[in-house]
């Protein structure tokens, strides 16, 4: 068989054609380079059920940030998860709010996007909340899943502006006890965290819903959760802050009453999110729930 010059231009060009732009919605973070570095061993929670959820690699100025599983019917997401960094905890307000092209498409360079001053297409509100949705609800705030003042780098802040990683939290829950608990995690993380810390933290939601234009637009979570992973800490820090680590979790009702943070262990907040979320009986939020390699002798395993 012959082929003509074109041909062979043809073909080698199918085999060789230019690498696309890297995809911010991806079939597996491990497809995206760096983008499971948000994520403990590289390893996403297993069993959760996600046949209709979207996995985003969260990409601003060309670079994966972190990493979101998000629900596209209910316009929010199931989790965010990242690596913590060291900061003063000090929060930005000027930040613009973006959203994610390619959740409704699949050109562009993969980066989330300001939203535009003036109209939104019709497929992009289809696919996740957009600011109106959130403009006239006076009970809720625009709740982070991964929230600005855990991260130090300025891009890495900007980053967390997407509503991609927000969910809607009542006002009196947002500002008091979860950002309280977000501030002590942070501090925390920030002395006694010796090597990466690892976050997950994520909603369960019941059915509640914002609506707009006489339209279900977003979910309201129920529950706000999070849990931390860190195997190289202080292992001289005081036993109430010992006993915290490798892992901890803590879990809240999303409501303007009864709305105390409890923390509890990994395995009980996983336990509790089998009875309230799509996920099977092996849910397991860190690889290996976050065993710490200890540096000391099985027989002085006590003492720690």
């Amino acid at each position: 068989m012959q082929f003509s010059p074109g041909c062979l231009v043809l073909v080698f060009s199918l085999f060789h054609s230019a690498p696309r732009a890297p995809a911010t919605v991806v079939e597996n973070f491990n497809h995206v380079e760096r983008c499971k570095d948000s994520l403990y061993m590289g390893t996403p929670p297993r069993g959760i059920i996600d046949a209709k959820l979207k996995k985003i690699c969260q990409r601003y100025a060309d670079k994966p940030r972190f990493v979101t599983l998000y629900d596209p019917q209910k316009r929010i997401p199931v989790y965010s998860a990242y690596s913590f960094k060291k900061t003063e905890g000090d929060r930005r307000v000027d930040y613009p709010w973006m959203y994610e092209p390619q959740l409704a498409e699949v050109d562009g360079n993969g980066n989330m996007l300001p939203f535009p001053t003036g109209y939104l297409h019709m497929k992009f509100e289809d696919s996740q909340a957009v600011l109106d949705d959130y403009s006239d609800v006076v009970l809720y705030e625009r709740g982070h899943l991964n929230p600005d003042q855990h991260q130090s780098d300025p891009h890495d802040r900007a980053s967390t502006y997407t509503l991609t990683n927000v969910v809607p939290e009542i006002r009196e829950f947002n500002i008091g006890p979860w950002r309280e608990h977000e501030e002590r995690i942070r501090v925390r993380l920030n002395n006694y965290c010796r090597g990466t810390a690892f976050i997950v933290t994520g909603v369960t939601t019941t059915g509640h819903m914002i609506r707009r234009n006489n339209q279900y637009r977003v979910a309201i979570p129920e529950d706000v959760w999070t849990a931390y992973c860190c195997t190289d800490y202080d292992r001289n820090s005081p036993h109430e802050v010992r006993i915290r680590f490798p892992s901890q979790a803590a879990l809240a009702k999303n409501a303007k009453e009864g709305n105390m943070v409890h923390e509890i262990t990994v395995q009980d907040l996983e336990n509790f999110l089998k009875t309230r979320m799509d996920v099977e009986q092996n849910l397991q939020l860190f690889y290996d729930n976050c065993i710490s390699p200890s540096p000391l002798p099985l027989y002085l395993h006590h003492t720690i």
